[in-house]
């Protein structure tokens, strides 16, 4: 067992404000065929490549996954080899990797709907942490066990576009997600009581399109609010028999994107980029004081981008937002610009979202090619955190 290094959940244990997350989806997409992001986007070949682009940027913290799939190769039997490259390459490089245990993806022969998942699932987290202590025993260990139950467990149970490809169920998938989600957690504080949680789920607005209809904006209302059950399910506030604790709401991830918000009615996109804005559009600093308000827990933009030629304006309006946010005292301990390097839609791998700060546009090489202008974003979003003296 491990002592307790980080006792305060209220210090920051980010290397840097400014991160950037490589895609690590493994999951089987809507034709049931097996994807691996980590490779497709080339990552693997470019890794120390990668880690050196970050520092042009002064980014020292990034998220990645263990790909669960690779690594699990038989029940209860590892493979680590991938995972300590990348440990011993990110301690050469002087990076710091934020862990996802699942990101998108099982192994074949599970769904979350298996009587076994919970149990397989907690034993790899207990494995990964030992692994991972046993290479770099001292420091900080951040873990999101599950990205995005919330997203996931409707894909998956409501809409058939993963496994277990099920309509109707999107509540017994994320029931059992959480239900794995928090066994892992009591399994590696068994480990490394030091290990710190870091939920990442999306930042969603809900509205109606009759706002002077009673019925139709309290219909909203409630599907907006489904977007707290997971961390009120981690916080022992709503289903209790799965043993949740307000402590396993350690640091509170956020991914936000352009199109998190929409109608009730017929899920057409609120417009984010209007001037004036929409008046039913809710800016970014907005919705991040609502989750502080509620649960009063550090928070980070943990994913986000935005495709194609608008991707240095959104990089821009999420630096105002957060630079508000700073000023105003409400303790945001980081934003993740996620993919840093480009990735393809997981239903059509020829298709290149180009949301990166590098691009690729040679499916082959998977060669890196800089966004000039989403860099030069990057790098005056960093000059001005330097100048309101946040420590990165």
């Amino acid at each position: 067992m491990f002592s307790n290094e980080f006792n305060d959940s209220n210090i920051n244990p980010f290397s840097s404000f400014l991160m950037g997350g490589y895609e690590c989806a493994d999951h089987q997409n809507a034709f049931g065929e097996r994807v691996d992001l980590y490779k497709t986007s080339g990552h693997d070949i470019y890794l120390e490549e990668d880690y050196d682009h970050l520092h042009q940027l002064g980014i020292k913290t990034v998220r990645e996954g263990i790909r669960w799939n690779a690594v699990e190769t038989k029940p209860y039997h590892y493979d680590w080899s991938e995972v300590e490259r990348l440990i011993e390459i990110s301690k050469n490089k002087n990076i710091q990797i934020v862990w996802d245990i699942c990101h998108f993806g099982y192994p074949d022969d599970l769904t979350p709907l298996h009587p076994m998942f919970a149990r397989r699932f907690s034993h790899l987290c207990r494995e990964f942490v030992i692994r991972y202590r046993s290479l770099v025993p001292d420091g900080s260990l951040i873990i999101t066990p599950i990205n995005e139950v919330s997203f996931i467990s409707w894909l998956g149970g409501d809409v058939r576009g993963t496994s277990p490809y099920c309509t109707g169920q999107g509540w017994e998938v994320k029931y059992n997600l959480m239900k794995a989600y928090i066994e892992g957690i009591e399994m590696m504080k068994i480990v490394d009581p030091s290990v710190r949680i870091m939920i990442t789920e999306p930042l969603i607005s809900i509205v109606s399109n009759k706002p002077g209809d009673e019925f139709s904006v309290l219909a909203a209302e409630e599907k907006h609010f489904e977007q707290f059950q997971v961390h009120d399910i981690l916080s022992g506030r709503m289903c209790p028999e799965l043993g949740g604790k307000p402590e396993y709401l350690d640091i509170i991830g956020v991914n936000f994107y352009y199109n998190n918000q929409w109608f009730n009615e017929n899920n057409e996109f609120l417009p984010w980029a209007e001037e004036p804005p929409h008046p039913q559009y809710r800016p970014l600093h907005d919705l991040l004081e609502s989750v502080f308000i509620r649960y009063g827990r550090p928070l980070v933009i943990s994913e986000t981008s935005h495709p194609g030629e608008d991707r240095a304006k959104w990089i821009r309006s999420v630096t105002k937002e957060s630079l508000y946010l700073l000023q105003k005292g409400i303790p945001l301990f980081g934003c993740c610009f996620y993919p840093v390097v480009d990735r393809p839609d997981w239903d059509d791998l020829s298709d290149w979202h180009h949301s990166g700060i590098w691009d690729i546009f040679d499916g082959v090489s998977l060669k890196r090619v800089v966004d000039h202008d989403s860099f030069e974003a990057i790098k005056s979003f960093k000059t001005q955190l330097n100048s309101i003296s946040v420590s990165i």
